[in-house]
């Protein structure tokens, strides 16, 4: 099967709805666990991997949440397929480099992933839309539950499941959420929040998780340590921060059209102004510009329009996606192009942003559009 006949559409994608989902984007929770007596994958060799692989992919495929799964070898996947799942979010980077002896196994609703020989045996997560940690916990526990009749863990007593990374051992989970944060970073109240996150213990990433840049004002946000916490533990503690963080987010959208108006609506109306008539523009400038967007969708300036055409685009504009509707090899330059000339049509019928008309006199700084 082909992985593009078997993945969801952008479009569909991007109309999932969640709670908290104007600031929540996804929730995840990953599961790290390797096979007793085997090593691990980034000690093994070729024939160690295939073999585990042989022995944890019909296991994973046989499980009634799994049915009509999409599954493959990583080195039966090409350059650009592997792309457009870390662009989907579905792998990891490291995941996406892997070839012979490593796998995938998608389940038909996207909502749980399976990573063989990543850097540990196995990487099993599930996801959802918004603010939906417990269930995704859920989720990957019955998954994991089941799977442990079928195959032997490398479990210690004292430590608990042993991975690869240290900071992996014990319980092996990853609670994360993918954040939209502009309101934040616009009152420059970024870096404290994440400074008080970390000394909570948790880590902020950018938008493809460990080393990467938080392009569209996202941010994502998980546990750092797995030992000496039960799960449901960590689950709990990671929402009462993400509580306050959404909260954080809000007020500072509320404060900076009370107070300063005139600077959000500059930074919304030049978004959709170079959008909307950019005739080139990189995949780095479009992500942070469509944040901004985003972000006047959620404020009610762009009445009518649903934020599901904002996800959509910020999916169909990345790098894979962008290729992947073209026969021939896109150099970045000629990307550039066609991203423009895609994201213009996409907003020609979308029309400039409506500014709230000021409290007592004085001009916002946007006119609204003609009648």
């Amino acid at each position: 099967m082909d992985i593009h006949d078997f993945l969801i559409s952008p479009a569909e994608t991007a109309r999932r709805k969640g709670p908290h989902d104007r600031i929540v984007m996804s929730s995840r929770v990953r599961l790290a666990r390797n096979l007793k007596d085997a090593p691990f994958p980034g000690w093994a060799k070729k024939p160690d991997r295939l073999k585990v692989l042989d022995t944890i992919r019909p296991a994973v495929e046989s499980l009634p949440e799994m049915k009509d799964a999409f599954s493959a070898s990583m080195d039966s996947l090409s350059s650009l397929d592997k792309q457009i799942l870390v662009e989907r979010h579905l792998i990891s980077r490291e995941h996406a480099a892997k070839t012979s002896g490593s796998g995938l196994i998608l389940n038909r609703e996207e909502t749980i992933c399976v990573m063989v020989n990543e850097e540990d045996h196995l990487r099993m997560q599930a996801l959802r839309p918004g603010l939906q940690l417990r269930q995704a916990w859920t989720a990957i526990d019955s998954l994991d539950s089941q799977l442990e009749k079928k195959l032997d863990y490398a479990f210690s007593p004292e430590l608990g499941y042993l991975t690869a990374c240290p900071t992996n051992i014990g319980t092996g989970i990853r609670v994360s959420a993918m954040l939209h944060l502009p309101g934040l970073v616009l009152a420059e109240q970024i870096n404290p929040i994440i400074q008080s996150v970390n000394k909570l213990g948790l880590a902020v990433r950018g938008l493809y998780g460990e080393g990467t840049e938080a392009l569209g004002n996202v941010f994502q946000v998980s546990n750092q340590m797995t030992l000496g916490e039960s799960e449901s533990a960590i689950v709990e503690r990671l929402e009462k921060v993400l509580a306050q963080i959404i909260e954080h987010e809000e007020n500072a959208r509320a404060t900076l059209l009370e107070k300063k108006p005139k600077m959000v609506y500059n930074h919304i109306g030049r978004a959709y102004g170079i959008l909307a008539n950019a005739h080139s523009i990189s995949s780095k400038e479009t992500m942070n510009l469509l944040s901004l967007m985003r972000l006047g969708v959620d404020l009610e300036l762009f009445p009518g329009i649903d934020r599901s055409l904002v996800d959509e685009l910020f999916i169909l504009t990345q790098p894979a996606h962008l290729q992947k509707q073209h026969a021939e090899k896109l150099s970045a330059e000629e990307r550039d192009l066609l991203r423009a000339d895609m994201v213009r049509g996409r907003l020609k019928n979308v029309s400039r942003p409506v500014v709230r008309p000021p409290a007592a006199g004085g001009s916002t700084g946007l006119d609204k559009p003609d009648k």
